[in-house]
């Protein structure tokens, strides 16, 4: 076979290459390593001398149109691929669109606005603090000197001069009670940090505390909020129950406990304010009591919507967040 019919040959070929896959055969059939034109060359050795010269001046320019032909129908077969591709994604404007989502309040938030409301419809007021704090309001007036082993209930973010990432949002309490006259009925909610990260803990939550200072408070009154509290949070009747504990802030102290389907649950840390936490802010402890309570929002976010891994509410996993929209 002759240059003149191999090159027919393979133009027609090409020409009639409706795909790539199919053209990029073509391609190595003919020039590829061992392909038609390929051998061609190869064989010019067998060629006689004087027509040497003319016999690998007529293979290499029926290999440079070879490619050539082949680079402008790959270059045709791409461009109706596109054209294919536009139409098909095409979009009809005539059928209904896709389904969107709103936004909507993180689960945590809606659990803060809740215990806000809860409160405000009592007459608490809510106020908050900074988050970065002096040791002597997030330790030592709350009744927890210098080397005090209360401070290793708390794994602190310590910063530089003295001060920390606040470990509870009690300070507030404190700056309260140091530019307020009683009666006082505040809660604090806001962030706090602690080194604790489990299906339980993070190290950064949201935390609210209730503060009540007035003349004649005891612990009855304590044990009525914070049982009027979580029946109305839950909307329903729960058995609670008081366990003895200790905070240095608190004397007598108080764990409080609900029944769920799985048991006792703890909600939160209650007890009557210490009389050297009032005398500390100023505040003449034979003339006032007051009590204090403090629960974690993120727990009772995840009592209230029923999820067993705290770190879920802080994935920002879009498909969980959805269901409480």
């Amino acid at each position: 076979m002759d240059v003149d019919e191999i090159r027919t040959q393979a133009l027609a070929r090409i020409g009639a290459s409706e795909e790539i896959p199919a053209l990029e055969a073509t391609r190595v059939h003919y020039l590829g390593k061992n392909g038609v034109i390929t051998a061609l060359l190869r064989g010019l050795g067998d060629v006689e001398p004087g027509a040497r010269p003319a016999a690998g001046a007529a293979i290499n320019a029926a290999k440079d149109l070879i490619q050539e032909t082949i680079n402008q129908r790959r270059a045709e077969l791409e461009t109706e691929q596109i054209q294919s591709d536009l139409t098909s994604q095409t979009l009809d404007v005539s059928l209904p669109g896709r389904k969107g989502y709103s936004g909507s309040l993180h689960p945590v938030t809606q659990t803060l606005e809740r215990i806000e409301e809860i409160f405000v419809g009592a007459g608490y007021d809510v106020v908050d603090g900074p988050e970065i704090e002096d040791e002597y309001h997030n330790f030592e007036a709350l009744n927890m000197p210098k080397n005090h082993p209360a401070r290793a209930m708390h794994d602190t973010f310590y910063l530089k001069n003295g001060l920390v990432l606040r470990t509870h949002t009690s300070p507030v309490q404190v700056r309260v009670m140091e530019n307020r006259e009683p009666p006082i009925r505040v809660i604090c909610p806001g962030r706090v940090y602690r080194r604790d990260s489990d299906m339980t803990h993070s190290p950064m939550f949201h935390q609210v505390e209730g503060l009540v200072v007035d003349r004649g408070i005891n612990f009855g009154d304590l044990k009525g909020t914070v049982t009027e509290f979580i029946g109305r949070f839950f909307e329903k009747d729960l058995e609670v129950r008081f366990r003895p504990s200790y905070f240095p802030f608190t004397e007598p102290s108080a764990e409080v406990d609900v029944m769920g389907p799985d048991g006792w649950r703890e909600v939160m840390g209650c007890g009557m304010v210490h009389p050297n936490v009032l005398s500390m802010s100023g505040i003449d402890p034979e003339e006032y009591s007051g009590f204090a309570f403090g629960f974690g929002g993120d727990r009772l976010a995840t009592l209230f919507f029923d999820v067993q891994d705290l770190r879920m509410f802080f994935d920002n996993d879009l498909r969980f967040l959805r269901q409480f929209a």
